[in-house]
């Protein structure tokens, strides 16, 4: 018997949502917040606001072109996080409302495991590769940075995470220092490609086990541009892109090293990447390679469901509805992960 999704992600800067019918994908919209870019990052209550203004039309326009009237749904999935607690609410909400107008079990979905599981989607004119359990995933957003074992749509373990600053956030930090806008990330990328990832070296962390650190990167690039542009103002302008090839490089390097470890520990060969940071070109092309060399299967994300979207969530709710996991009228959105736990 089928079963169709409603998905509803809300749990930063972007308002989407998405139709799932068992794993196939029958549309997701998103609606994305230009309004930050002048402030060089997400501003919470600006963001919280534009979710108010969109979250209808985009859920309407998600509904219409997937052909599903809404009686149809057999649940709800929605983000309860983690995330901004006032763009959580905003989705926790409408969920709730449009659950209760129409009889609708609700799903409550970690927007992680989402990112994760993005890899089991299918489209309606191809099935999509995925990996099989168990497998490692490395999951690298905005915010987080972590190697995730997954043995079923429903077990998952953090083996690693970032002990400070996330990848995702080196990236956009240094970008900011560089006079790049935001977000960061994909003009450090386009950069890159003009540049020699050998033109600098940064510090790499001594971290145990497989856990990361990028505090210690980001602070040496920071002293590094200090010191050069007090010498010779004119020093970013000039070696942009060597600076860009050579933090990416540096990045990727650490991002790996523990993924390599965690494979070997664990003998597990599929692996797979999610969230933003997997549509770096620098970082996918690296798992690639480094999985051609190592007897890896690689799993990479097509773009569409690197960033926030609603499809991921609507995945994740087909897993957990089928296995009876329901949401009370009573959740409320959790911003950190640990209220997940």
């Amino acid at each position: 018997m089928d079963i169709t999704i409603l998905g509803i992600e809300s749990s930063c800067d972007d308002t989407s949502a998405a139709v799932i019918r068992n794993n196939v994908l029958l549309s997701n919209v998103i609606a994305s917040q230009a309004v930050h870019v002048k402030y060089g990052g997400v501003i919470p209550e600006l963001a919280s606001r534009a979710h108010q203004q969109n979250i209808v039309p985009v859920v309407d326009t998600a509904l219409r072109e997937a052909g599903v009237a809404a009686d149809k749904l057999d649940a709800i999935a929605f983000t309860r996080g983690p995330g901004l607690l006032g763009s959580l609410l905003v989705g926790v909400s409408f969920a709730k409302g449009l659950s209760i107008a129409r009889n609708i079990p609700m799903v409550e979905v970690n927007h992680l495991q989402g990112h994760i599981l993005s890899h089991f989607i299918d489209l309606p004119d191809r099935q999509l590769p995925h990996p099989d359990f168990p497998f490692l995933c490395l999951l690298v957003s905005g915010g987080h940075t972590q190697i995730v074992r997954v043995d079923s749509p429903l077990e998952m373990r953090i083996v690693g995470t970032t002990i400070d600053d996330a990848s995702g956030e080196a990236f956009d930090k240094c970008a900011k220092a560089m006079g790049l806008p935001y977000p960061g990330g994909p003009v450090i990328d386009k950069l890159a490609k003009e540049g020699d990832p050998k033109a600098f070296r940064f510090a790499r962390p001594r971290i145990d086990g497989f856990d990361y650190s990028f505090s210690g990167l980001k602070t040496s690039f920071l002293y590094a541009l200090r010191d050069a542009t007090a010498a010779d103002p004119g020093f970013i302008e000039r070696r942009r892109a060597d600076l860009c090839a050579s933090l990416q490089a540096t990045i990727i390097e650490i991002l790996l090293d523990k993924l390599v470890r965690a494979s070997k520990e664990f003998g597990i060969t599929d692996i797979a990447i999610a969230g933003g940071v997997s549509a770096n070109s620098g970082l996918r092309d690296a798992v690639a390679e480094t999985g051609r060399r190592r007897g890896w299967r690689t799993f990479l994300p097509e773009f569409k469901f690197t960033t926030d979207n609603a499809a991921m969530i609507a995945m994740s709710g087909y897993y957990r509805y089928k296995h009876g996991d329901l949401a009370t009228l009573d959740v409320a959105p959790a911003a950190r992960i640990e209220q997940l736990l």
